[in-house]
């Protein structure tokens, strides 16, 4: 974490390993899930930026939801997360 002199700013690498900041993860209100906002939310919550409590609450999900999308990038990478994928991998 730093300091800008008058907001804390926090810092984690996302999952292209460039640095998020709070204020950068996906807003509240998201209605579009895509590949690249369901990798910056689970990279938040590994690294400590925002709790799994807090990103559930934000973005109205269950734990399961988010614990599979954690499971999917570990497995295949954030790129696995595209729902045509994840249909082709579950008919299989």
């Amino acid at each position: 974490m730093g300091s800008d002199g008058r907001h804390l700013i926090h810092l984690v690498k996302g999952q292209d390993g460039r640095p998020v900041k709070m204020a950068e993860i996906p807003p509240a209100n998201i209605k579009r899930w895509v590949p690249r906002r369901k990798a910056e939310v689970v990279a938040a919550v590994r690294n400590g930026l925002i709790t799994l409590d807090n990103a559930c609450s934000r973005y109205a999900l269950s734990v399961e939801e988010f614990l599979s999308w954690e499971e999917t990038i570990h497995q295949y990478g954030p790129e696995g997360l595209q729902v045509s994928k994840m249909h082709q991998r579950h008919a299989h």
